[in-house]
């Protein structure tokens, strides 16, 4: 079957399930939480939001657009393995994310933003690094989803893809901007056991309207040996290990992921991320699965764009109410990471911006609260302003993921280690990024000593993010040692070969420039910080 028809929905019934879902989602969150008149609250929820809650947002807001269109294109791009290594990687960084949460909940119980424990620990620069970054990663966020939206209603209904883009952007806004980060959290609970029921439903529905499993035995017979691999190597080098490698700076770097880990009560940080863990697997590989069965039925996306893939499997497979059900699915999933980046950029603004640089120790709750606000407004319009360039949403997530990557090491060996400096930190991530940018943009041939030279620091960026794995869960003995066979290995492999490969390089190069830089420059200085300052100088701004 090529290129069935789009089924679309009457312009009547498209507002009544657009309008309909924003319509329920504004009344929701304002029965379950009032306009906040707390800073703390409208950030993070004054720390003390329970299991069920914390678990549910966690899983809404890791399962955006990317999630959505970017695992079906992976499973129609590399076939077996294809969902799986989108779906597997990014549930087990969400696993690994938790203890560095409790470290950063031990050192500042009061903390709004991860940003704000690098300015008690190193200073503003630093600091405003971290707050720019997410700033800028945010806002891209927002336009992904934003464009993730457009498309949707471009191709199911009768309104154009800048109509669809607009009800996104003022559903989300309508339901986030008064009560904030508590909002977010309320309706994300609501939008994931949606998302797990629909997917529970359409996922087998389109499997046996399909024809079963003799249907998908046929398809073998038109994919390549790769995509029939399980352990595909080409899927691993283009896929999967950047991706990886990607994600976990997502999960350290990210303002959204952070703003969790300071919301939920401490003692329920490991449970609520280990059932996200689950969540987001189950329903992320499942929704790959769809990418992967159109493959076997020699479906080819409608003109060259991958992000037609579900529509198209929806329209051929699945009956009206069906369609209807699953286009709610992905608007929720992409609605709830759209209200986190508001509610992440409102925390930024407000707290690293505001009350730790321009107003020092003048700070006016009310006029904290307004900023938060104003922010989000604006970002909502330059999110729908740059989501009219439809840029590709897997190459902006590796991007903002390897951009990222250039911190992972400098925070976290900022929480642990006494000798860091803030020079050390500004080195590291100031010359990883420009390493990063000149392999990813090609400034310079990846070839000779240069080529070979950027391997063996990728080999280092390579043993770095095993070693930060193993040193969440054991200590830092048993990560060195783990870290170091890892780095030996890569640098053997790597060796002429990963510079083929400029994607997953420049993710690498990024881990280890800024490992490389963090730890020289700090091993040059004889200070030592003392941690128990930083829970000094992290205070609630109620109080």
């Amino acid at each position: 079957m090529l290129n069935p028809v789009f089924y679309q929905f009457s312009i009547s019934t498209t507002l009544i399930l657009l309008v309909g879902f924003y319509g329920l989602t504004f009344i929701f969150s304002t029965l379950a939480s009032k306009k906040s008149d707390s800073v703390d609250g409208y950030m993070v929820a004054n720390g003390a939001v329970g299991f069920g809650i914390a678990a549910a947002s966690m899983t809404a807001t890791w399962i955006w657009a990317a999630s959505f269109y970017g695992a079906a294109s992976s499973g129609y791009k590399y076939g077996l393995s294809g969902s799986l290594h989108y779906g597997l990687w990014g549930a087990l960084m969400i696993l690994f994310i938790y203890p560095y949460g409790q470290r950063f909940r031990e050192l500042a119980p009061r903390a709004r933003t991860l940003a704000e424990i690098m300015q008690a620990r190193h200073g503003s620069s630093s600091q405003l690094i971290l707050a720019i970054s997410n700033l800028v990663g945010s806002v891209i966020s927002l336009m992904v989803n934003f464009t993730a939206a457009g498309a949707l209603v471009s191709v199911l209904t009768p309104l154009s893809f800048e109509v669809g883009v607009l009800i996104a952007g003022i559903g989300v806004l309508s339901y986030t901007l008064w009560s904030g980060f508590r909002a977010s959290i309320l309706t994300d609970f609501a939008q994931v056991v949606a998302m797990m029921v629909v997917a529970i439903v359409l996922i087998p529905w389109v499997y046996f309207n399909m024809g079963g499993s003799e249907a998908l035995l046929q398809g073998f017979d038109i994919i390549t040996t790769e995509q029939a691999d399980l352990f595909s190597t080409k899927a691993i080098l283009e896929q999967g290990a950047p991706f990886f490698v990607a994600v976990l700076a997502y999960g350290i770097g990210n303002q959204t992921i952070a703003q969790r880990l300071f919301a939920v009560r401490k003692d329920l940080i490991k449970s609520s991320f280990v059932t996200a863990t689950l969540g987001y697997g189950s329903i992320v590989i499942g929704l790959g699965m769809l990418g992967m069965m159109a493959l076997f039925m020699g479906i080819t996306p409608h003109d060259g764009d991958m992000n037609n893939l579900i529509p198209q499997v929806a329209s051929a497979y699945l009956p009206a109410v069906a369609i209807g059900m699953l286009f709610i699915l992905v608007i929720g999933s992409l609605s709830s990471t759209a209200d986190s980046d508001l509610s992440a950029l409102s925390a930024i603004v407000m707290t690293d911006i505001y009350a730790k640089n321009l107003a020092k120790r003048k700070i006016d709750n009310k006029k904290m609260l307004l900023l938060g606000r104003i922010t989000m407004i604006i970002a909502t319009a330059l999110g729908l302003i740059l989501a009219s360039f439809s840029l590709d949403i897997l190459v902006m997530l590796v991007f903002v993921g390897a951009l990222w990557g250039t911190l992972v090491f400098p925070v976290i060996a900022s929480c642990y280690w006494e000798r860091v400096t803030n020079r050390a930190f500004l080195s590291a991530v100031l010359g990883g990024l420009i390493l990063f940018c000149a392999v990813r943009f090609e400034w310079f041939s990846l070839v000779s000593a240069w080529a070979s030279s950027l391997e063996l620091i990728a080999a280092i960026g390579g043993g770095t993010v095993i070693g930060l794995m193993f040193f969440g869960f054991t200590n830092h003995k048993v990560a060195l040692l783990a870290g170091a066979i890892v780095g030996v290995l890569c640098a053997y492999y790597f060796h002429d070969f990963l510079r083929d490969y400029s994607v997953l390089l420049s993710s690498l190069v990024a881990y280890g420039a800024s490992t490389v830089i963090c730890t020289a420059v700090s091993l040059t200085s004889n200070e030592r910080f003392d941690f128990a300052l930083i829970h000094e100088r992290i205070q609630h701004f109620d109080d």
